[in-house]
C-alpha cells in the first residue's frame, strides 16, 4: 500500500479563509480615514487669516462679515476663515459686534486668539487689518496689509466710528471673497 503524507500545516487558503492582512478587505477604513478629511478639505478650499494687534475688534469684524457673506450666498465653507492677534486681548469688542449684528454677522461667541506661524501656514492666505500689527514674512504664505480707513483721524468716534469701519472692512471683504473664489 502506498504510503500516504498528511501534511500537518496550515489548511490551504481560500479568497472565503484567508488570513493574510493584505488578503483581507480593510475594515472599518471610512472611520480610520475620516481625520484626514479636514485637512484635505481645508486644502481645497481657500483660507484666510485675519490680523490685527488685539483680535477683538478689525480682524474679528472682517472674518464675521467673510462668513456671513459667504452664507449669503449660499457659499457657507467655500473659504476657510479665521482670526487672531498679535497681542491678543480678552474679548470682542462690544461695540464692534454690535454693528455687525445689524448687518447678520454675529461675532459675540469669538474669542481673540494668539496668531501663530502654524495658524500662518494651515491659512497660507493673512490680511493685515491697519498698520498696527506687525507680521513677520512666511515662506509659502501670501501676506497683505489693509490700509483701512481710521476715522477717528477725522474726529469720529463711538458708533459712527465702529459703523464706518466696518463698511469699509465689508467692501474689502467682498473683493476678497471674489478674488479668492474667482
Amino acid at each position: 500500500m502506498p504510503e500516504t503524507t498528511t501534511n500537518h500545516a496550515a489548511p490551504e487558503t481560500t479568497p472565503e479563509n484567508s488570513t493574510s492582512p493584505s488578503d483581507q478587505p480593510v475594515r472599518g477604513a471610512e472611520e480610520e480615514v475620516a481625520p484626514v478629511s479636514e485637512p484635505t478639505e481645508r486644502a481645497q478650499n481657500p483660507a484666510v487669516l485675519f490680523v490685527c494687534v488685539k483680535n477683538g475688534g478689525k480682524s474679528q469684524m472682517a472674518a464675521g462679515l467673510m462668513r456671513q457673506d459667504l452664507a449669503a450666498a449660499g457659499l457657507g465653507g467655500a473659504v476657510v476663515v479665521s482670526s487672531a492677534g498679535t497681542q491678543p486681548g480678552s474679548k470682542v469688542n462690544a461695540l464692534a459686534a454690535q454693528v455687525l449684528a445689524e448687518v447678520g454677522a454675529d461675532i459675540a461667541g469669538e474669542a481673540p486668539t494668539q496668531l501663530t506661524p502654524e495658524a500662518m501656514r494651515e491659512a497660507g492666505h493673512v490680511v493685515i487689518l491697519g498698520a498696527e500689527a506687525e507680521v513677520d514674512a512666511l515662506e509659502g504664505v501670501k501676506i497683505e496689509r489693509w490700509e483701512l480707513d481710521e476715522p477717528s483721524a477725522r474726529g469720529i468716534e463711538g458708533r459712527e466710528r465702529m459703523e464706518l469701519v466696518r463698511d469699509d472692512i465689508h467692501l474689502r471683504v467682498r473683493e476678497l471673497r471674489e478674488r479668492l473664489l474667482g
